[in-house]
């Protein structure tokens, strides 16, 4: 592969309402990569509510500037002299960027939850660009048969719902409810229907509705609405904590809401009843490598549907309008 002379960056130095466009297009010198290193020519990145939570100011920066974005594929472009990866392979990089691999967190397998982890698009440069810079050890080899489109979306929406649905622990001819039906959840009531879980899908949106029956969901609904059956487990996706109360009124006894997202407005003061016997709330923070390679191998026999929106890379803008706006079908993802 070739270097270029410059490279094109999305720059998010004062967040702000999406529609003031806080984002900036600047023209950079090639990367270069330190020992550990790789820099990636991107071929695709997904666009996630968290880059938007990230531009609107809704999560407080960890440097200024910072070029959003965590669901990369590409191609080795250059590689530090310590790094395995070599150029021309074909990779995939998520929201994790590095952790300290010798805290308790990290010696457990629950490096997601390391103290001093860094995240791409946050601590350290990500994917709104032509090329990105990432450590080797945070990068993952993926399918060269599979468009590189497709395969954006699962490496934050995927593997964050991956997670979710393990946290969640049901079991086949349990009950799990998905509230809110973006790319996320799409994805997971396709692992949950691998498992053999019956899914009820809660979303206003009828689109969504009839999008989550064609996914093979057992029922939908409104998200104020009992599902036909009380749940084992539900996950919320809506970034907002009302959601919250809606799955824990519809759990049975001893039922978990797994809550998936990295940011709510609040959540309501609620009765006690709602949590009694034993029900629970969990969250999810970040993820590991080993859910990477779990929701890759997954995908590698039973390949997920994935509906890519595409944009250009000069279009991320409006990509993050268009999430705002709620107004776009399937996950977006940005091309050169």
């Amino acid at each position: 592969m070739t270097s270029t002379a410059t490279s094109r960056a999305f720059l998010l130095e004062h967040p702000g309402p999406i529609d003031a466009t806080p984002l900036t297009l600047s023209v950079r010198p090639p990367l270069v990569p330190d020992r550990h290193e790789i820099v990636v020519a991107v071929e695709a990145c997904g666009v996630c509510r968290t880059d938007l939570q990230l531009v609107e100011g809704d999560l407080a920066l960890h440097r200024r500037p910072v070029v959003p974005g965590h669901q990369v594929v590409g191609r080795v472009l250059r590689a530090g002299p310590g790094a395995s990866h070599r150029i021309g392979d074909r990779v995939g990089v998520t929201w994790l960027a590095g952790t300290c691999g010798r805290c308790e967190y990290c010696v457990a397998g629950q490096e997601n939850l390391c103290l001093s982890a860094v995240f791409h698009g946050w601590d350290c440069d990500g994917g709104y660009a032509d090329e990105m810079i990432c450590h080797d050890d945070y990068a993952f080899s993926v399918a060269s048969d599979r468009s590189a489109t497709q395969l954006a979306p699962l490496l934050c929406a995927g593997v964050i719902g991956y997670r979710s649905l393990e946290i969640a622990q049901v079991t086949a001819g349990q009950r799990l409810g998905l509230y809110g039906f973006g790319s996320s959840a799409s994805l997971v009531l396709q692992l949950a229907k691998l498992r053999n879980i019956e899914v009820h899908v809660a979303t206003r949106n009828p689109v969504e509705q009839t999008r989550a029956t064609a996914l093979g969901a057992d029922s939908v609904g409104d998200l104020q609405a009992l599902p036909p059956a009380p749940l084992h487990a539900a996950i919320t996706f809506a970034p907002v904590g009302s959601v919250v109360i809606d799955a824990l009124r519809a759990t049975r006894r001893a039922g978990t809401v797994v809550i998936n997202a990295i940011h709510l407005d609040e959540i309501p003061s609620f009765d006690f009843d709602l949590l009694w016997h034993e029900r629970s709330i969990r969250s999810v923070a970040n993820v590991t490598r080993a859910d990477v390679t779990g929701l890759l191998e997954v995908d590698a026999r039973h390949p997920l549907r994935v509906e890519p929106h595409l944009y250009r890379l000069s279009d991320a803008p409006l990509a993050l309008r268009d999430l705002a706006a709620g107004t776009i079908g399937g996950p977006g993802v940005l091309i050169p």
